[in-house]
């Protein structure tokens, strides 16, 4: 096995790398403070080909693989989660079921402009009463003469509603059990969107209520066959299973870096607490269950440019990341000591980012759940 990064991949690291530290460190933490949507980063971000990354070149994307993908996800977490799930819900949730799925007509109709970064795309999966039970949805669509009428509203729905949005793919019930994926065009009569979500992390990332009334949309807007939508989504959501996952290790590479720092810098009786063991162990502790981490992201995302079944190497690695990050900056504000409590300090917005990973793109439960049916129980 072959553990080196090529060096297409090795340069966009350092290319990312250099982004966030340059361009995304400096302004993180006034755009938590002030919960304002990161608008000139994404539009850098898009200049340098990052809003695109999996998608081929004929769509305006970069054409790289997943492992590539997933180092640039985990880059930009390091510095900051608000602006890289505002990548990954793009491209994993957003615009990969219209790459996936859609018509050629619907590809050159959408891909070009959300490829390449011009405007965003979000997934509108979870509703009030259907979360981890997806399939548990109330939205309705119902064809009536060539177009579909969407009642019903999603929750918790990222990049939804930025003045660069395009659309939103929902999943609404289109038939006695049957499930289908439906894209709605930001501005359709019908189709309400909240005001901004209040929420305990990802301050900068922007996350709705959506609700739909009457809302009609072209029959040609059905993504992919009609009834399909369900087996769609659980494919969606095991690749954006590896870019959470990807997330997991950047925010706990970025609080070890933070609580490195600090350990060096941070002197009590008479020295810097890195000299002491309780201190050193905490971080090998750290760098270990992070190396850990990273092997598996990247053996899922290689398994997945494999075209091999990668949903149960997806699930252990969101499982595994989500838990050990959890711990990761846990310890690391703990090094910080009292400091590490107060705002100005970076590992607290860190702190404070890090449970919805736990959660988001299936809880911590559900991956479980998953990984005992692929391992036949």
């Amino acid at each position: 096995m072959n553990y080196e990064l090529t060096e297409e991949q090795e340069l966009l690291r350092r290319t990312v790398r250099d982004f966030t530290e340059s361009r995304v460190a400096p302004v993180a933490e006034k755009l938590d403070r002030e919960e304002r949507f990161p608008y000139e980063l994404v539009k850098e971000m898009a200049e340098l080909g990052l809003m695109g990354i999996p998608f081929a070149q004929e769509y305006g994307g970069a054409g790289a693989d997943t492992v590539s993908y997933a180092i640039a996800i985990e880059e930009l977490t390091r510095i900051d989660s608000s602006v890289a799930i505002t990548v990954a819900a793009h491209t994993s949730l957003g615009t990969m079921p219209i790459y996936l799925y859609g018509t050629e007509a619907q590809k050159k109709q959408w891909l070009p402009q959300l490829a390449s970064g011009e405007q965003l795309a979000a997934f509108g999966l979870t509703e009030a009463n259907a979360g981890s039970d997806a399939g548990a949805t109330r939205t309705r669509a119902e064809l009536r003469d060539g177009e579909w009428i969407v009642n019903g509203s999603k929750m918790f729905i990222t990049n939804a509603g930025t003045d660069i949005t395009a659309c939103v793919t929902l999943t609404a019930v289109t038939g006695d059990g049957e499930i289908s994926n439906i894209i709605v065009p930001n501005g359709t009569p019908g189709y309400e969107i909240s005001a901004p979500l209040k929420k305990l992390g990802w301050h900068a990332s922007d996350t709705r209520e959506l609700s739909f009334k009457d809302c009609a949309v072209p029959d040609e807007n059905l993504l992919g066959p009609r009834g399909k939508g369900f087996h769609q989504f659980m494919e969606i959501l095991d690749g954006g299973r590896i870019s959470v996952a990807a997330m997991g290790v950047g925010l706990a590479q970025g609080a070890y870096d933070l609580a490195f720092a600090y350990a060096k810098e941070r002197e009590q009786f008479g020295r810097p607490i890195a000299k002491f063991q309780a201190v050193q162990f905490r971080l090998v502790d750290m760098a270990t269950e992070i190396a850990a981490g990273r092997n598996l992201v990247y053996s899922a995302a290689w398994t997945k440019d494999q075209g091999r079944p990668f949903g149960k190497e997806a699930a252990i690695a969101k499982l595994y990341t989500g838990e050990m990050s959890n711990r990761v900056v846990n310890w690391a504000l703990q090094v910080h000591g009292g400091y590490g409590y107060m705002d100005e300090y970076a590992i607290s917005r860190l702190y404070r980012d890090q449970k919805i990973l736990d959660i988001g793109e299936g809880t911590n439960e559900i991956q479980r759940m998953v990984i005992a049916r692929h391992l036949g129980l």
